[in-house]
C-alpha cells in the first residue's frame, strides 16, 4: 500500500504536471472537460516564476477532479499522502451529488482508503405574494432556501501505533503499551434543516462498523496483550461487528449583530452489536461552542456541509476551491467550548475500550484535547472538557497566532463528569489557512505534570470541507 501511494504521489506531481492540454472535444463529457481543465492549469507547473509555481502547488493540492491528498491520518501514524478524486453532477431539478474518493498511506504502513457522496438540494424556486389592491411590485422569495442533505460514506482506516495506559484518570505513564487498529465504517447521514434563524437543524446517521485490533511487537513499549487482559481493556478479547444510529439537533444562530455565533450539537448514539450484546451500549454527547468575531464584515472560514472532504468549495454554485490570497481582511475570534461526553450501558455490558473517546495529546480523529500530555493518554466512557480559544491572523498572511487553554478529564461513572479535579494545558503555536488547502499547524504544549508536547500537524481534510466520520 504504501508503494502504490508513494507511485501515485510521484505521478501526480511530475507526470500530470508536465501532460500536454487536453485537446477539447465540441461534445466532450463532464469529466473530460474537467480533467482537460486540470490539465490546462497545470502548465504552469512548466514555468519556474514565484507565481506559477504557487499556482501550480494550489492545483496540485486542491484541484479537481484529481489531486494529491495530504494529511495526519492519525496521532503518532505519521503524515499519509496519496490521491483524490471529486466530481460533482447538477440535476435540472435543482439537485446536486458531489462524489469523493480518496487513499493514502504513511511512513509506518498505516493507510486510509475511503468512497463518499453528498446529495442536496440548491435554494431555488420563488413563490410571489401579491396584497389586494397593492400598486406596487410584487413580491417575491425563495421557495426553499435550505433543504436536506444527505451523506452516504464507506471508509476503511488501519493504524498500526496507538497508545493504551489502561482507564480512568489515575492511569500512569509507565504503564503504556500499544496495539494497532483497523475500522471499516459504512453508512449514512443525513442533516434536515428547519425553518427560522436559529440555524436549527436535525441529524441523523446508521453506520455499520467492523472493527479489528492487533498487537504490535515492533515498538518500545510492549504490545496491549501483553499487559492487559479482557478485564483491564473490555473489547480486547472479541470485536464484534456493530450497528450504530444516532440522532442529534444542532442550533447555529448569530446574535447580537453577528457579535456572538453559537455551535450548539447535542447527540445520542446506539452502539449495538448484534452478535454479541456483552458490548452493546449507548452514548451522549453534548458540544457547546461559542465564538465571538473581533471583527464586523468578516467571515471566518468554516465548513460546509455539502463540501466531501476533499472538497473546499465555497458556494452551491461552483466546484472550484478559493485561491491563496496575500489580501485577506484580518481575521480573529475568541471562542469558548464546553464538551461532554457520557457512555450508558447494561449491568451485563461494557463499553469497548476502543470507542472510548481519549483526552491527552489528539484524539483518533486528530482532535487536540489537554495536549501537553501524550496521544491518547486519558481513555474512558466518560470525557469533559472546557476550552478557551484566541486566534488571530498574521498581519493579511494566510497565517495565524493561535493560544488556547483546556480544562479537561475522563471517568470511568457518569457522576465523574463534574467541574472539580480537573487536569489543564496552555498551547500556544501559528495556523496556516490559505485558500482551500489542510490547515497546518505548529503547536506548543505545556501547564500539565507529564512535561510538555509539540505537535505539527495537517488536517485530513481541505479548509472549508466537511469531517470524516469518527472512528469512535
Amino acid at each position: 500500500m504504501i508503494a502504490v501511494a508513494r507511485s501515485l504521489l510521484l505521478f501526480a506531481t511530475f507526470g500530470l504536471a508536465v501532460l500536454p492540454a487536453l485537446p477539447q472535444s465540441g461534445n466532450e463529457s463532464r469529466i473530460h472537460s474537467d480533467f482537460r481543465r486540470e490539465a490546462e492549469e497545470l502548465q504552469a507547473c512548466k514555468s519556474f516564476k514565484l507565481g506559477s509555481i504557487a499556482s501550480c502547488a494550489q492545483t496540485l493540492a486542491t484541484g479537481q477532479p484529481m489531486h494529491i491528498a495530504v494529511g495526519s491520518i492519525a496521532p503518532q501514524n505519521g503524515i499519509a499522502a496519496g490521491l483524490a478524486f471529486v466530481e460533482h453532477k447538477n440535476f435540472a431539478n435543482e439537485w446536486r451529488l458531489n462524489w469523493n474518493l480518496d487513499a493514502v498511506a504513511s511512513g509506518n504502513g498505516s493507510w486510509r482508503a475511503g468512497a463518499y457522496m453528498k446529495a442536496y438540494r440548491q435554494p431555488g424556486g420563488k413563490i410571489v405574494v401579491v396584497f389586494p389592491g397593492a400598486s406596487g411590485p410584487k413580491k417575491s422569495a425563495p421557495l426553499y432556501r435550505t433543504a436536506p442533505l444527505f451523506n452516504l460514506y464507506a471508509e476503511t482506516t488501519s493504524l498500526n501505533r496507538i497508545y493504551y495506559y489502561g482507564l480512568g484518570p489515575n492511569t500512569l505513564a509507565a504503564d503504556r503499551s500499544v496495539f494497532g487498529l483497523t475500522q471499516t465504517i459504512a453508512g449514512a447521514s443525513a442533516i434536515i434543516p428547519l425553518a427560522g434563524k436559529a440555524g436549527l437543524s436535525l441529524l441523523g446517521e446508521f453506520n455499520g462498523r467492523i472493527p479489528s485490533l492487533r498487537g504490535n511487537n515492533g515498538e518500545s513499549s510492549p504490545s496491549i496483550e501483553a499487559l492487559y487482559t479482557e478485564a483491564t481493556a473490555p473489547g480486547l478479547a472479541r470485536q464484534p461487528g456493530f450497528l450504530q444510529a444516532g440522532e442529534g439537533l444542532r442550533l447555529r444562530p448569530s446574535l447580537f449583530r453577528d457579535s456572538l455565533r453559537l455551535n450548539y450539537l447535542f447527540k445520542f448514539q446506539q452502539f449495538i452489536a448484534p452478535s454479541d450484546s456483552h458490548y452493546s451500549f449507548r452514548r451522549w454527547t453534548a458540544d457547546l461552542g461559542h465564538e465571538f468575531p473581533l471583527y464586523r464584515n468578516v467571515r471566518l472560514t468554516a465548513a460546509r456541509d455539502q463540501n466531501g472532504p476533499d472538497s473546499c468549495s465555497t458556494s452551491s454554485t461552483t466546484a472550484a476551491c478559493p485561491r491563496v490570497s496575500l489580501t485577506q481582511n484580518l481575521e480573529g475570534s475568541i471562542g469558548v467550548r464546553l464538551l461532554m461526553t457520557g457512555s450508558i450501558a447494561n449491568a451485563s455490558s461494557v463499553v469497548p475500550f476502543y470507542f472510548d473517546p481519549t483526552i491527552g495529546g489528539s484524539d483518533l480523529n486528530g482532535q487536540p484535547l489537554l495536549a501537553s500530555y501524550p496521544d491518547y493518554r486519558f481513555r474512558a466512557p466518560n470525557l469533559l472538557l472546557l476550552r478557551g480559544t484566541f486566534e488571530h491572523s498574521l498581519g493579511k498572511l494566510p497565517a495565524g497566532f493561535l493560544f488556547s487553554i483546556d480544562e479537561g478529564k475522563v471517568g470511568m461513572n457518569r457522576g465523574d463528569i463534574a467541574f472539580d479535579h480537573l487536569s489543564h494545558t496552555f498551547t500556544a503555536g501559528l495556523t496556516v489557512h490559505a485558500g482551500g488547502l489542510p490547515v497546518v499547524s505548529l503547536l506548543f504544549s505545556w501547564g500539565g505534570n507529564e512535561g510538555h508536547h509539540t505537535a505539527a500537524t495537517i488536517s485530513n481534510v481541505l479548509l472549508g470541507a466537511s469531517a470524516r466520520p469518527s472512528l469512535f
